[in-house]
């Protein structure tokens, strides 16, 4: 089955609610930009920057929907040079949605997709300060039951000209996404 752009499936959350992931459409890009502006924390890319991922990166974005608002967005990618990894690029969650493991949920829902199959390993950076990042990406590799490795990537001073804390580079994998997608429907 290939998931087409728009297409969703829902999935209960710890409460009574429900929670819609898709796969984002550059219709949605302005509300996403705003969900990570809001946010706060978050390094705000411009809102073309946030086109091109609903657009060219659809099937590795995800966004999350509760009563028809965008309340979670995760962004990422599949290197060139390694297409078998996903690169999450920024995770944002709504105030409203925090506590329910959602930031987990948006980065599983791009890996389980179909045609992501051929995912594994996922990447990042964080810094090391980042304790919230560190912990989600810790649970994404218990899930997967994958390691998780790490090096420094971006250093402050090298390629961040002093400006932002050195990004270290976190390798989650390898994993099988056939035998935790059977594993997890039984």
């Amino acid at each position: 089955m290939q998931m087409n752009r728009g297409d969703h499936f829902d999935l209960p959350c710890k409460e009574a609610d429900l929670m819609r992931f898709r796969a984002p459409t550059p219709d949605d890009g302005p509300e996403i930009w705003k969900l990570i502006r809001d946010a706060g924390a978050l390094d705000t890319n411009s809102l073309y920057c946030n086109l091109l991922q609903c657009s060219h990166f659809a099937e590795t974005c995800v966004l999350a929907e509760m009563d028809g608002q965008i309340v979670g967005w995760m962004s990422g990618y599949a290197p060139p040079a390694q297409p078998d990894t996903l690169f999450v690029w920024q995770v944002c969650v709504a105030d409203v949605a925090r506590g329910k493991g959602l930031a987990k949920r948006l980065i599983e829902s791009v890996l389980k997709r179909p045609e992501n199959c051929g995912l594994r390993f996922v990447e990042c950076t964080i810094t090391r300060s980042n304790t919230a990042s560190w912990s989600l990406f810790h649970s994404v590799a218990r899930s997967f039951d994958a390691a998780l490795q790490s090096q420094p990537h971006f250093l402050r001073d090298t390629h961040l000209d002093g400006q932002h804390d050195s990004e270290i580079r976190v390798t989650i994998g390898p994993f099988d996404l056939n035998g935790t997608r059977s594993a997890q429907a039984a």
